[in-house]
This record gives structure tokens, sequence and C-alpha cells, in this order.
């Protein structure tokens, strides 16, 4: 850190949108400064750093050698993470690594040796931990405000794929090679949830394929997890969904929960004034109860809450939003819907 206390921050590549909203967020911080950043696309990179006002970089290695870098968002192309935190890592740069962590197991592995290694801060950056309302459903959970849970269902959909813009030719998110499928860049987001949720599953059955588009290489995948206590967990992903309702449904035997609206990429429908984001029903109640939480919450206001507990982390103030384990879980839980799939079976976890 330098000498006031402020994290210095690195960009390794805007190949991921999301680090736009990061370098945003952080302007307002008072202990955090975004110093430099360096793109594999050069006229991007350099189109970035002169609207944030930040230093371009040509070379990587030119970037990682700067004294005056404490940390290193890496949002490059997914298939990109392991060599690029590897890199940071060598160099001596924390590493704030945005989703999904890698595409292979393997690489997966790389990095959480290379963190252990080089004793580099680590974390992945997964905004639905720092969604008030996911947060909610947590606590829920965690206190057994539902009692035993039996099934709970998480649909995160987005129409990206009925965008031209986003379909385009070119663009890494759809390239099998960059990002292997749209249920691993986007189903990643929910299998985390349903791992900070409930723990690591036992099982997965799953069915993904292309039904829409053929502009990628799938569109819409449905995975059905086992958890230890037999908890059914259904996750829905889609990126051909128009909009919908019912973001999230948790059923225990005491208890039921119910969002419909606060997840902008699963509800892509303007809610009612009255509309809570998240509802309740307890048997000892026998009636519905809401909480106070942003129903309209817009998916740049989640993205943009990212770095605060980040950047707390690396001050030492917190625990990260999610370590190099955690990330390897949500990738051993999509790697093993997609042989599901492919083979048309269960597929066991080892434990």
């Amino acid at each position: 850190m330098s000498s006031d206390n402020v994290v210095r921050i690195g960009v390794i590549s805007f190949a991921h949108g999301h680090v736009n909203a990061y370098i945003e967020s952080i302007k307002h911080f008072n202990d955090a400064l975004v110093i430099a950043a360096w793109d594999e696309d050069r006229e991007r990179g350099m189109a970035r750093c002169q609207q944030y006002g930040i230093a371009y970089e040509r070379n990587l290695d030119d970037l990682l050698q700067r004294e005056d870098i404490d940390a290193v968002f890496v949002t490059s192309p997914t298939n990109q993470h392991a060599v690029h935190v590897v890199a940071a890592a060598q160099a001596g740069k924390h590493v704030l690594l945005q989703k999904p962590m890698a595409l292979t197991l393997t690489d997966c592995d790389t990095i959480i040796s290379t963190v252990k290694r080089y004793g580099i801060k680590f974390s992945m950056c997964y905004q639905m931990r720092v969604d008030p309302v996911n947060q909610k459903i947590k606590a829920l959970l965690d206190e057994g405000a539902l009692g035993k849970i039996a099934v709970v269902r998480r649909r995160h959909a987005i129409n990206a794929l009925l965008t031209p813009g986003f379909a385009r030719s070119g663009n890494w998110h759809i390239d099998p090679v960059q990002n292997m499928g749209m249920f691993m860049d986007d189903a990643s987001h929910a299998a985390d949830w349903f791992y900070w949720m409930l723990g690591r599953p036992v099982s997965v059955m799953a069915e993904i394929d292309n039904i829409v588009t053929t502009v990628a290489p799938d569109d819409n995948g449905i995975a059905i997890y086992r958890f230890a206590k037999k908890e059914m967990g259904i996750l829905l992903n889609s990126s051909t969904m128009l909009a919908a309702e019912a973001t999230t449904e948790v059923y225990g035997d005491q208890g039921v929960l119910v969002q419909n609206y606060g997840d902008a990429p699963s509800s892509w429908l303007p809610h009612p004034p009255e509309a809570p984001a998240l509802k309740m029903y307890q048997a000892s109640a026998r009636e519905w109860s809401s909480f106070d939480l942003p129903a309209n919450r817009q998916q740049a206001e989640r993205i943009k809450a990212v770095p605060r507990p980040l950047i707390d982390y690396l001050q030492g103030r917190a625990e990260p939003l999610a370590t190099a384990e955690d990330g390897r879980v949500c990738i051993e839980m999509v790697l093993a819907a997609y042989q599901s799939a492919r083979e048309g079976r269960r597929i066991h976890f080892s434990r």
C-alpha cells in the first residue's frame, strides 16, 4: 500500500465490461485509486484509459513492474485468467478476479497454488454476494427461519443473445475457446449463489443446449443440484429471456421465501411501486410478510457495489468476497452440469 494507506490498482484487460463500473465506483473512494491498465486490444485499452484519466501500458510486464500498483483487477477473457493471475502474483500484486474463475479445473488449481505460493491476497468478484436481497436470503437460511429446506429455485436470466450488439461476431463472450458457453459465463453467478447459500452439492443432472439461437455454444440450461441435506437446487439460466418474475423461490417446512424483483438480470419487467423485493410466509404467522429491501435495484448499482468490500479486504478490514477455493467449487459445479447434459446422466461430485 502507499504511505497514505491508499490501495493502488491496475487493470489487466477491459474485455469484461464490469471493470468499467468498478473504476467508476472507486473514483469516489478515499482509500483506493486506479493507476494504470494494460489491454491486449490496444485501441480499446487506450480509449478506456483516456476516458478514466489513467496511464496505459503497452506491455503487461510494464504494468506489473510498476511500483505504484499494489493490486490488479483481472478482467480478461476467461481462458486467460490463470496466465494473468500467475503473472500478477509473480510480480507481487494482489488479485481481484472477475468470474468465472477459469474454464478448467486444472487452471483453477493453478490459480489456487499460485495464490498460496506467492502469499498474495485474492478474491473473486461475485456481485451476487454484495446484493442486499441475497444477503437477507442467506441470513434467513442461516438462522433456520424456513425450517428444513426442500427446494430452492434460482433463475439467472438475461436477453443478451437476442440483442444484436451482444451477438455480433467477435464478441469473446460467445466464443467457445475464450468462454466455453453462456451457461459457463452467466450460470456461474447462480452456481456460486447456490454454493454460498447451501454449501457444496453432492450431484447434478442438467440439460444445456441451443434452443432459440445459434450464435453461441448454448443459450439455455437447467441444472438440478442435490446438496448435503438432500435439498434440491434448481438453477435456471437463460440468455434469451425477454421478461420474468419470481427470480428466487425457497421452500422449507416452516416457511417460504419468494423474490420477484430487485434482481435486474432476472426481472426485466418494471416492478409495481408497491411490490416488495422479497417476501416470506411462515407457518407460525400464517401470513406473508415483506422486508424493506430495494425492489428497483439496477444491475449497474450491484456491479458498482463490488469494489467496496474488495478494497476493505485489501485494507485488512474484511474477508474476501469469495476465495480461490470458492471459485473452484463454482467451476466444478458448472463443468459437471455440462458433463451431465452431454452424457445424459447424473454426475456426482468428489468430496
